[in-house]
Parts: structure tokens; C-alpha cells; sequence
């Protein structure tokens, strides 16, 4: 049985999908039409990972229907302004082959254009129908505030980064007081080593479940109301492994003693041109 949707603002997104940051070529192609075949229906991409043409062949060779397919993708920071907005959105769903997207997303935001601005342009890409749902990522509680104020269009979501060592309970908030889902990228943290992969907590749960630490940690995620996580992976194993959380839950004292394990330092994507973030 699919995961349930989460309905967001007149969105209905499925909890997990596949990230593709840093997934490139062939193997970007094979990562994306692997996971529609094992089941995925939200594929996320962005003009900034240079993968939409390689994203877009991931769909057509799936054979999944298109109109089954939520395809999620973004304009970066340096494309704010209205022009260049409207140039990036065009431009993705030319590499996309795709006529709309199913939600745009502005990247991160830039304070040196105006937000009313980029908001505007956003709406103006739903109205021109280059997509279907419009919504903001890395923005903070005092920016998310701003960007629903501002938008004619609801928002309906915030992809920001969130894991187990990241509390988002600031950002969290606003999102659900305005009805935004909150996407979780980075879900299983981006780390080499002595990451929640290899927590003690989340490995004693796992073994008492049957089932791998990673598998936990997504069952955290989107056992929160309203949390989409959206894990990379390119191996066609953890690919079909992480979107296999039907089988069992977490119990409340679980889901809470995965939530303390975050840590002041435990935000690993940290780009300069990043928000004050809550």
C-alpha cells in the first residue's frame, strides 16, 4: 500500500521522494527511473543540480505515466530578479521536457533583491500554468511569514534541510500555522561518518524492528504531521529500502528520543549565501 499523501495548502505530495543533488548522467537517468519503478512518485530536482535533462530522461524511460509523477524543481539565488526568474523556470522545463512542473520552488532566498519581487515572479510562472504549485526552500520562520504575506498563490511548501541531529521546531512552526509542508532534504544528514546512521539510538530501534537505521529515521520524518523527507541514494537497494516504511511505526517515546539526539552543531549545509537561520 502507498504511503498516505500530505495535503498541503491544496497540494497532495507524496512523504518520501527521491533527492537528486549531485546525481548526474547515466547515473542520474537510472537513479530516477529505478525509483519510479520501485514505486516513488515525487522526483526533486533544481536548476542548480544541472540535472533536469538527465531527470527528465529518468521519467520518459520509467514508463510511468506523467500525470502519476509529482516533479518538484527550483530557481537558485542568483535568478531572482523577475527576468531571470521567468528565464530559469522556461529554461527548466525545456531540459525537463516537460510542459509544467508540479511545484516551483524558489531555492534559497537573496536579500538583495526584493522578496515582493521574486514572490511576484513565482506567482506569475502558476498563472502563465509552468506549474502547478508554487512554494519557497531554506527560509526561515521570519521569511516564511513574509513570502505567504506577500503571495497571491497559497505556498505549500518549505524544503529545508532536517535530520535527526537538526532540531527545525522554529521553522516548523510557521510552516503549519500557514498549512506549508515541510520537505525535509538532507534527511539522513550529509556525512561520512558519525552521522545518524550510526547512532546508538537509532540503531537500537532498528534492530528491535527488523529494519535499517535509515528506514527508522524516515519513519521519524514522516510520522511528523505534515514532513516530506526526500533521501539521494543511486543504489538501486537502499532506493527500494527507503521508500519501504509501511511495515512498522514508531512509538511516541521512540519518534521523542530520535528528536533529542539534535545538537547546536549538527547543520551541515552551510553555504555563505545562507539565511540568519532561526
Amino acid at each position: 500500500m502507498p504511503l498516505p499523501l500530505v495535503h498541503a495548502n491544496g497540494a497532495a505530495i507524496p512523504p518520501i521522494g527521491l533527492g537528486t543533488s549531485q546525481l548526474l548522467g547515466d547515473t542520474c537517468i537510472e537513479a530516477v527511473s529505478t525509483a519510479l519503478r520501485a514505486g516513488y512518485r515525487f522526483i526533486d530536482t533544481a536548476a542548480r543540480y544541472e540535472n533536469e535533462e538527465a531527470v527528465g530522461q529518468g521519467l520518459r524511460v520509467s514508463g510511468v505515466p506523467r500525470a502519476e509523477i509529482f516533479l518538484l524543481t527550483k530557481v537558485y539565488w542568483t535568478m531572482l530578479a523577475a527576468a531571470d526568474f521567468e528565464r530559469s523556470t522556461e529554461d527548466s522545463l525545456k531540459r525537463l521536457g516537460v510542459s509544467e512542473v508540479d511545484c516551483l520552488l524558489i531555492h534559497w532566498p537573496n536579500p538583495k533583491v526584493p522578496l515582493a519581487e521574486t514572490v511576484a515572479a513565482l506567482n506569475k510562472m502558476q498563472r502563465r500554468g509552468l506549474t502547478r504549485h508554487v512554494g519557497i526552500a531554506n527560509f526561515t520562520a521570519a521569511l516564511i511569514d513574509e513570502a505567504v504575506k506577500l503571495s497571491d498563490a497559497p505556498l505549500v511548501v518549505n524544503q529545508c534541510e532536517y535530520h535527526p541531529y537538526l532540531d527545525q521546531a522554529k521553522v516548523l512552526g510557521p510552516c503549519r500555522k500557514h498549512g506549508l509542508a515541510f520537505m525535509s532534504y538532507s534527511p539522513l544528514r550529509q556525512a561520512a561518518a558519525g552521522g545518524p546512521l550510526e547512532d546508538t539510538v537509532i540503531a537500537r530501534i532498528a534492530a528491535e524492528k527488523g529494519v535499517s537505521a535509515a528506514q527508522v529515521i524516515l519513519r521519524w520524518h514522516i510520522q511528523q504531521p505534515g514532513v516530506i523527507a526526500i533521501p539521494r541514494s543511486a543504489n538501486p537497494q537502499r532506493i527500494a529500502q527507503n521508500i519501504a516504511l509501511e511495515g512498522f511505526s514508531l512509538s511516541d517515546g521512540e519518534m521523542a528520543s530520535i528528536s533529542a539526539l539534535a545538537r547546536p552543531d549538527g547543520r551541515k549545509v552551510k553555504p555563505a549565501h545562507s539565511p540568519q537561520w532561526d
